[in-house]
C-alpha cells in the first residue's frame, strides 16, 4: 500500500520553486493549511502566483506571504478584510485578478475536472467580460466564457485524512479544499488527525486519496474567527 506521509510541512513544500502557480484552500480563516504557509514563508520563495478565495487577514494566512512580498499574482474573489492585500492592490504592487466567488470555484473545479472552459452569465455587461468571448444562448442571455484554472501545486487542510491521502473536512472548512485537491498537478495536504487505511469511513470521504500525492499531521492550530459579532446584553 502507498503510504504518502511526509515528515512535515518543510519536506511538504521543499520542491516548491520559485515563479509556481499555488492554489491554497480556505475560506477566509477557515479551513486554510496554516502550517505549509508559514513552511512557505520560511522558505522565502517569490514571484507566486496563489489562488485562493481571499488572502486571509494582515497577520494571518495568506496575508502573511503578502507581507514578505513572496506573492506577484493573486487570483482570488475577496479583498476583504486584509488591508495589506488592499494597499497593493490600489498601488499597483500586486497584480490581482478579481473574479465573481462562484466563477472561481467553478474554474477551479473545471481544473480537477479536465473541462478547458465554460459559459456562466455572471459578470456579463461589466469589466469582468471584457477580452472574453461572448456568447448568447437559446434562453436569450448572454454569456462569457470563463476558462479553467490549475496550479502547479494544491495545498490544502483537512480535518482527518488517511496515509494513503484519503481526506475528511469538517463544517465550513470544506469550502475550497476539496476542488483545488483535484486541480493542482501535486497536492499536498494537512491534516489535523492522521490515521492508517480503513479507519476513515469511506462514506464520509471527501476528497480520494488518487488526487494526493503528499500528507502529514499538522500542529498548533490557532482556530480564530475573522469577525466577531455580539450583542449587548
Amino acid at each position: 500500500m502507498i503510504n504518502k506521509v511526509v515528515a512535515g510541512p518543510d519536506e511538504a513544500i521543499k520542491d516548491i520553486p520559485n515563479g509556481a502557480t499555488l492554489m491554497l484552500g480556505g475560506f477566509g480563516l477557515c479551513g486554510i493549511p496554516e502550517n505549509c504557509i508559514a513552511a512557505l514563508i520560511r522558505k522565502g520563495i517569490k514571484d507566486l502566483t496563489c489562488i485562493s478565495n481571499n488572502a486571509g487577514v494582515d497577520d494571518f494566512g495568506i496575508g502573511l506571504m503578502l507581507k514578505t512580498r513572496q506573492v506577484k499574482k493573486m487570483i482570488s474573489s475577496y479583498v476583504g478584510e486584509n488591508a495589506e492585500f488592499e494597499r497593493q492592490l490600489l498601488s499597483g504592487e500586486l497584480e490581482v485578478d478579481l473574479v465573481p466567488q462562484g466563477t472561481l470555484a467553478e474554474r477551479i473545479r473545471a481544473g480537477g475536472a479536465g473541462i478547458p472552459a465554460f459559459f456562466t452569465p455572471t459578470g456579463y455587461g461589466t469589466e469582468i467580460a471584457e477580452g472574453k468571448e461572448t456568447r448568447q444562448f437559446g434562453d436569450g442571455k448572454w454569456y462569457i466564457m470563463e476558462q479553467w484554472l490549475k496550479a502547479d501545486f494544491a495545498i490544502v487542510k483537512a480535518w482527518r485524512g488517511d496515509t494513503t491521502g484519503n481526506l475528511v473536512f469538517r463544517g465550513t472548512a470544506r469550502n475550497f479544499n476539496p476542488m483545488m485537491a483535484t486541480a493542482g498537478k501535486i497536492t499536498i495536504a494537512e491534516v489535523e488527525e492522521l490515521v492508517e487505511p480503513g479507519e476513515l469511513d469511506p462514506d464520509q470521504i471527501h476528497t480520494p486519496g488518487i488526487f494526493v500525492q503528499r500528507i502529514f499531521q499538522g500542529k498548533d492550530y490557532e482556530k480564530r474567527i475573522e469577525q466577531r459579532t455580539t450583542r449587548k446584553s
